[in-house]
């Protein structure tokens, strides 16, 4: 897609958006859309299958850049991750007043906020199938938690950054992934230790059972 191409399918989806969202959903046709956007009705569905996929078009564009993100060199797959979630905030936080909008519209609609749902799986889907393609051997569980877990703070960041919560920046993502790359073990820098870490003992084999276990309540916290 060019950059003419793409300017005109955001002016689209901003008048899309913005009427969705002053006059209703249902109240707005595909022919008060392509007016406001000032394009034909053939364009608008040569370019959208219909309403509902213009609400959310953006989607599709940061999809295609996050595989961009992948694509690049990463010291780790799952920094990689979260240097894709901050790639989609930028994104959707460099329009805060479509990004309001649309959260009202999709709020309102029970089918939109289906789709919705369905479109959150993708990103979670994008982000385990990286794991798992550049960490082989991973359990596909913990792609699949990381994935979802990456995605779920992404979005209650930038839910609270649409509501207008003080405070709320890119920064606060930032550190609530990195808090995340902590949480899973996997932080590129490692962890301090911790009083609950993993404590190897070792005993003669021919130590009884109820001895060792005797020891290992008495040293252990």
């Amino acid at each position: 897609m060019t950059d003419a191409s793409r300017t005109a399918g955001d002016a689209v989806v901003a008048a899309a958006v913005a009427l969705f969202d002053e006059r209703g959903y249902d109240q707005t046709s595909v022919d008060d859309i392509a007016r406001a956007a000032g394009v034909s009705r053939s364009t608008f569905f040569r370019q959208y299958g219909g309403k509902d996929d213009v609400v959310f078009a953006d989607h599709e564009v940061v999809l295609g850049a996050l595989r961009a993100v992948f694509d690049a060199p990463h010291d780790s797959p799952w920094r990689a991750v979260c240097a894709a979630a901050l790639a989609a905030f930028d994104h959707f936080a460099g329009d805060l007043d479509l990004a309001r909008r649309r959260y009202r519209v999709v709020r309102g609609i029970p089918a939109l906020r289906d789709r919705e749902i369905v479109t959150v799986f993708r990103y979670e889907r994008l982000f385990a199938d990286h794991l798992r393609e550049r960490a082989p051997g991973l359990e596909p569980v913990d792609a699949v938690a990381f994935g979802a877990a990456v995605t779920a703070v992404h979005n209650h960041v930038l839910r609270r950054l649409i509501r207008d919560e003080p405070g709320v920046s890119r920064t606060t993502l930032a550190r609530a992934l990195d808090d995340l790359l902590h949480r899973f073990g996997v932080h590129p820098d490692g962890e301090p230790p911790a009083a609950d870490d993993l404590v190897v003992a070792v005993f003669p084999r021919r130590m009884p059972l109820a001895e060792v276990a005797r020891r290992l309540r008495d040293d252990l916290p």
